[in-house]
């Protein structure tokens, strides 16, 4: 059985074409026959779905690239381990 949305996604170079020439996802829908609720902006929201898996999100901290910046690194989480291990003495 075929994916419904596989008739707009050949389409899909037209259908940007048409919006940007300033008609509304509704008129384009009918200009091409394509049925079902909202099947453009479905699409739309298809392609944006799939743009920003292509570049996930980056979270935390940087890596380190050189060599000073993993010794200042590592000098800092040296200090923080041993300003945590005498706060946990003091409970």
């Amino acid at each position: 059985m075929a994916r419904r949305y596989q008739k707009t996604q050949m389409l899909l170079s037209e259908i940007k074409q048409m919006l940007e020439s300033g008609r509304s996802q509704r008129e384009v829908a009918e200009r091409l026959g394509l049925e079902g609720d909202r099947p453009i902006h479905d699409l739309l929201k298809r392609e944006r779905r799939k743009a920003r898996q292509i570049t996930p999100k980056q979270r935390g901290r940087k890596p380190a690239g050189t060599l000073q910046e993993y010794k200042y690194e590592n000098k800092r989480l040296k200090m923080e381990n041993v300003l945590l291990r005498d706060f946990e003495r003091l409970l």
